[in-house]
């Protein structure tokens, strides 16, 4: 029996282009080879990049997705474990909420939501060729960490998760 490790976010645009792509899909081979389970929204682009990484990998996929059944939102075809929440774009709560680190790779508003939705539980961010976010002050935003590449990416995630996700959260909630 497969124990699952920690559970890590990937999000990022639902179209996509060649090069978040092959990003997506280094930083899925990389979840897996490190023993982490690989949650995204199950649709295609980033999602379906991940996904196909991390399966080919032999990691396990989980898709968190907006719809209520396969009929009405399929998962992509590397998806092992679809959760069907029929909350549509809400469901982007439950998909960050559920993960110890999210790696955001490219995105448009909707990643930009799940970065947001992430900070804000306390749930640390890497980014990928992403968002870049300041503060009010104009500082830049402390809690989202740029990675290089892929494994540079799931390295820095990896080591947020682990280094007092729980202290974070609840420092976050005070």
């Amino acid at each position: 029996m497969r124990r699952p490790g920690l559970q890590i976010a990937v999000v990022g645009d639902a179209r996509g282009d060649e090069i978040l792509a092959d990003r997506a899909e280094g930083v899925g081979r990389a979840i897996a080879r490190a023993g982490a389970v690989l949650l995204c929204g199950g649709g295609g682009g980033v999602m379906t990049a991940a996904a196909r990484g991390a399966s080919e990998a032999g990691g396990l996929v989980v898709g968190i997705l907006p719809g209520t059944d396969a009929d009405g939102s399929p998962p992509n075809a590397h998806v092992e474990l679809p959760i069907f929440t029929g909350m549509g774009q809400a469901r982007n709560l439950v998909l960050v909420l559920s993960a110890a680190a999210v790696v955001a790779v490219g995105g448009g508003w909707g990643t930009l939501s799940e970065i947001a939705l992430a900070l804000k539980h306390g749930i640390p961010v890497v980014t990928l060729g992403s968002w870049k976010l300041d503060r009010p002050d104009g500082a830049p935003e402390p809690r989202l960490i740029a990675a290089s590449s892929p494994e540079d990416a799931v390295r820095r995630a990896l080591e947020a998760a682990r280094g007092g996700i729980l202290e974070q959260r609840r420092e976050t909630r005070e």
